[in-house]
């Protein structure tokens, strides 16, 4: 199993409006569908999955567990009713959405992240891994559960946010990163040299941000309510950029941190 390069994020995508846009995005050809407990659209989620004849096997499923879930017995048992919600009798890749808030006195990471190794062995989940962790709790988790257990650390980066340090220590140690947001909720979209790229190559800036992603190695999970949207954002993958194209990418970085929850988020690299 690996981490696909590309598929649907539904953050904030709830009711009727997550139903049509996973039911377009699987029309269109999307294979990895990304969900979380938090985001209340499992049960959506699940039965377009169950209702699209494309066949589980080849639909790459993201769940994660939310913080309140971080006991043992919990975590398990918050897995199991994901899969109940999903329709399923497994998610391809179970991911800790956020770090305990404050390990040593919450559940700390000795509890939980052996508890979703064994969420893995017991056949809940085919890959695990952690999204939002920093790199001193990543340097933690593979002390826990050792790299190669680690499928992906799903962070934010967009050109606006493009988190060297971490990217650097993920790939050194060989772990995904899967980058979310990666628009930074369209503002990457209105900037004038991504703009500019995306005219010299007769393309979208969404699709000059995500192929900046793509470029990087970096897996990316954008997110879109129009299904033209999601079939544009899919082409980014043939897109190539040049090497001055990154480069002047690579210059729009300014720590402009989005997804940054006040009481949850650690403290940040």
């Amino acid at each position: 199993m690996t981490v696909p390069a590309f598929g649907l994020g539904t953050f904030r995508l709830k009711d009727q409006t997550v139903i049509d846009s996973v039911r377009n995005a699987l029309d269109v050809g999307y294979r990895a569908i990304d969900t979380a407990q938090i985001y209340g659209n499992e049960a959506e989620v699940g039965q377009v999955i169950a209702e699209s004849g494309v066949p589980r096997d080849e639909i790459y499923l993201t769940t994660k567990v939310w913080i309140t879930e971080f006991k043992r017995d919990a975590l398990l048992a918050s897995l199991r009713t994901s899969l109940e919600k999903l329709r399923t009798d497994h998610v391809d890749l179970a991911l800790i959405h956020w770090p305990s808030p404050n390990d040593k006195v919450d559940t700390p990471m000795e509890e939980y992240l052996p508890a979703l190794a064994e969420a893995k062995a017991q056949g809940l989940t085919r890959e695990i891994g952690i999204s939002n962790f920093t790199i001193a709790q990543t340097r933690k988790a593979i002390e826990i559960l050792g790299a190669d257990a680690i499928a992906t650390n799903q962070i934010e980066i967009h050109p606006y946010l493009q988190n060297r340090l971490l990217v650097k220590f993920l790939q050194d140690n060989g772990i995904r990163v899967t980058a979310y947001m990666s628009l930074a909720y369209g503002e990457v979209i209105k900037d004038p040299v991504i703009q500019a790229i995306a005219g010299r190559h007769q393309a979208s800036p969404a699709q000059i941000a995500l192929a900046w992603a793509l470029q990087q190695d970096y897996a990316v999970i954008p997110s879109s309510t129009k299904r033209e949207n999601l079939a544009s954002n899919l082409e980014a993958a043939a897109i190539r950029l040049t090497e001055d194209d990154m480069a002047q990418i690579a210059k729009l970085d300014r720590g402009h941190r989005l997804a940054n929850p006040e009481g949850i988020a650690p403290a940040w690299d």
